[in-house]
């Protein structure tokens, strides 16, 4: 389990040095977040990882030499437990795509307000998954419809069909437990068996299979 007293290590790849500066300002301010290292394209992002570890990565999509996509593929690869928010101005239906089918576990845009970032990188760090309304909206159209009655041919309960359906909502297990009047284990004891079940990795994925299977 994470020591809460642990600061969140997190690094900041974008080609832009005024962004990077501009970000590392306002993570610093927070005492909960540690900017252990820059990168300006996604190929120092990968070298970057297996030096500093960080915990959370923030990553442009368009950059020179390696764009995050990649970047975020190559990260997965060697490192998996790192958690990627892909940070960009690009609502673009492909590179969402690409993103979530390499593994990010979040997608923002650089329109958000900074709230909004630091509390992405706590999500993610916590085990959730962060998309923005707009992404999230071109993620389900992109996805393709499922069968309604995907749930009872896969072997789902109706109860896991519900915490799925509010794991794709992006809800929290301490929030789900409260829509459904349940504990914290027992939500994280349905989502220990969901993984399994359905053989996906995290969090990320079960709403994508949620996306594509059952709505």
């Amino acid at each position: 389990m994470t020591d809460s007293s642990t600061p969140i290590r997190v690094a900041i790849v974008d080609d832009d040095g005024l962004v990077r500066d501009g970000l590392r300002a306002i993570l610093d301010t927070h005492e909960d977040i540690d900017v252990v290292a820059t990168a300006s394209n996604g190929q120092e992002g990968v070298s970057m990882c297996r030096t500093a570890q960080p915990d959370v990565v923030l990553l442009d999509v368009r950059m020179p030499v390696m764009d995050g996509v990649e970047a975020t593929e190559q990260i997965k690869k060697h490192a998996p437990s790192v958690k990627i928010v892909i940070l960009t101005t690009f609502n673009d239906t492909e590179y969402i795509r690409r993103a979530v089918s390499t593994g990010a576990e979040g997608y923002i845009l650089k329109s958000s307000d900074a709230d909004a970032i630091v509390e992405s990188i706590r999500a993610v760090h916590r085990g959730h998954s962060v998309f923005q309304s707009e992404v999230a909206d071109r993620l389900k159209s992109i996805i393709s419809p499922g069968r309604g009655d995907a749930s009872r041919q896969l072997g789902l309960a109706p109860r896991e069909t519900e915490i799925l359906k509010l794991i794709a909502e992006g809800l929290s297990n301490k929030e789900i437990a409260g829509v459904l009047n349940l504990s914290d284990g027992t939500v994280r004891n349905y989502v220990s068996v969901m993984l399994v079940k359905l053989d996906v990795r995290d969090r990320t994925q079960l709403a994508i299979y949620y996306y594509r299977n059952i709505v």
